[in-house]
């Protein structure tokens, strides 16, 4: 019964890091009064660094490939709230950072998004965690990101308002995002947990 719950409950969560799709399915017709309005030319928000304090190099010998794999998933990040503030990936950079199975994703629930009219206003909160296989070939970083929604807004274009979360949506969960160190020393993330993890 443990089980069946969890995985009811899972299945209601924000998709993915900007994705509104289980939005779409469970919110109501009502309007939030944050101000949010679909005129609104307000540039996307971009997410604060996701840098963690750099170790020696005595302590952590792999602090620099930390702060790589970080600085990719940050600008990742932020060129993926300028697609979903516009549900396009039109003038963005997410192949730069995105492997085309992680952009394929994207592209999805920015497809989805379009068709029901929906973007992002607001922002989302990091608190991300990075862990390396350096054995491994190519190498690979695990993030684990808790992701704040206190922020986050869904707006319908058609009908003009914010549509709130869904009561069973966790306001801070965690979201695991897959990384691998291509030819070049280059950090490109490979895979996004369309479903996110555990509140945090």
């Amino acid at each position: 019964m443990g089980h069946s719950r969890l995985r009811r409950r899972n299945r209601n969560r924000i998709p993915i890091l900007f994705v509104a799709l289980a939005v779409l399915a469970a919110v109501s017709g009502c309007s939030s009064d944050d101000g949010a309005s679909g005129g609104s030319k307000q540039p996307p928000s971009t997410p604060a660094s996701h840098a963690k304090p750099e170790h020696s190099p005595s302590s952590d010998p792999n602090a620099s490939q930390k702060k790589a794999v970080l600085a990719v998933y940050d600008a990742m990040s932020a060129e993926q709230a300028k697609a979903y503030h516009q549900a396009s990936a039109k003038g963005t950079d997410l192949e730069k950072y995105a492997s085309l199975d992680a952009l394929s994703k994207i592209e999805l629930d920015l497809g989805r998004m379009k068709e029901a009219g929906t973007v992002v206003r607001g922002k989302l909160g990091h608190d991300p965690d990075v862990k390396l296989a350096m054995d491994a070939k190519p190498p690979k970083a695990t993030i684990k990101d808790c992701v704040d929604l206190s922020e986050y807004r869904i707006y319908d274009t058609k009908a003009k308002k914010v549509k709130p979360l869904p009561p069973e949506q966790p306001v801070r969960y965690v979201l695991t995002v897959k990384a691998e160190r291509w030819d070049g020393g280059r950090w490109m993330v490979t895979d996004i947990n369309p479903q996110g993890g555990p509140e945090c």
